[in-house]
């Protein structure tokens, strides 16, 4: 970051490690950032190194900004993506790396407190940004375990999606695995590029199918495979690109339309 130049205090606080701009922007919206000693409005800017700027009562004046450094984890179920959750004293932060732990993390994009599978961690606020935003199509992939088989008869339903408290949810693709003659499988594969809170859990509830599980296994076309749990590596710039990349046909779908196809011929 130049000292003389100004920038959107979203970006700053990204680009210090503070927090993702979209969490920095609600920040800003509650009231928790100031500059100046005075409350900081959205789409406001300041100049590193000459502006007081304040986080929660906080000075981060001066803060050099971070090497940027991203790295996928294989989150187990039961902790928090949160830097600071008083109720939930256990984090994905607490497995960081001892190597990583001088440096200020924040997840591009999160998986509530039951769920497990891949989180991108990162210091690069503006990767987050291009990860989390909703102009960017970024695909991300789940296996779905539910408490009772789900009926093929009733996908489109998950494809068209249904409002909830005003929001829209759905998914992009949802298949059976390993469904049995009666075309019903309590085991699931879907594909999303949005990603409200809970929204696959909130989905199939509203239908009447509580999840007992869910893994997200693939983000655009890097996958979890080769991640031990609890584990994570250091992602390269091939790799961070491939998170944006068409992930594709899932091996599974291309397996049932082949032996549709088959079928077709018989």
């Amino acid at each position: 970051m130049s000292e003389s130049e100004p920038i959107r205090l979203q970006k700053y606080l990204a680009e210090t490690g503070i927090c993702s701009r979209r969490d920095a922007e609600v920040l800003i919206r509650e009231g928790e950032v100031w500059v100046n000693a005075v409350k900081a409005i959205p789409g406001q800017k300041v100049t590193p190194g000459l502006d007081k700027v304040t986080v929660s009562g906080k000075s981060i004046k001066n803060v050099a900004p971070q090497p940027k450094m991203t790295l996928a984890m294989h989150k187990p179920r039961g902790l928090v993506c949160s830097n600071d959750d008083p109720f939930n004293p256990q984090t994905v932060f607490d497995l960081i790396p001892r190597e990583f732990s001088k440096f200020r993390f924040f997840c591009a994009g999160r998986l509530d407190k039951e769920s497990e599978g891949l989180l991108i961690l990162t210091t690069d606020g503006d990767l987050a940004n291009r990860l989390m935003h909703p102009r960017n199509v970024v695909v991300k992939r789940y296996f779905v375990a539910l408490k009772k088989p789900f009926p093929k008869s009733r996908i489109s339903q998950l494809v068209r999606g249904i409002t909830v408290d005003g929001e829209h949810l759905k998914v992009e693709t949802a298949t059976l695995v390993n469904a049995g003659k009666n075309e019903e499988s309590e085991s699931m594969d879907v594909s999303m590029h949005h990603g409200k809170k809970r929204e696959i859990r909130v989905l199939f509830g509203k239908l009447g199918y509580d999840v007992k599980r869910l893994r997200r296994y693939q983000i655009g076309s890097f996958p979890l495979k080769g991640i031990p749990l609890r584990a994570m590596k250091q992602l390269s710039t091939k790799e961070i690109n491939s998170l944006f990349k068409d992930p594709g046909a899932h091996p599974l779908a291309v397996a049932l339309a082949k032996r549709s196809v088959k079928k077709n011929e018989a």
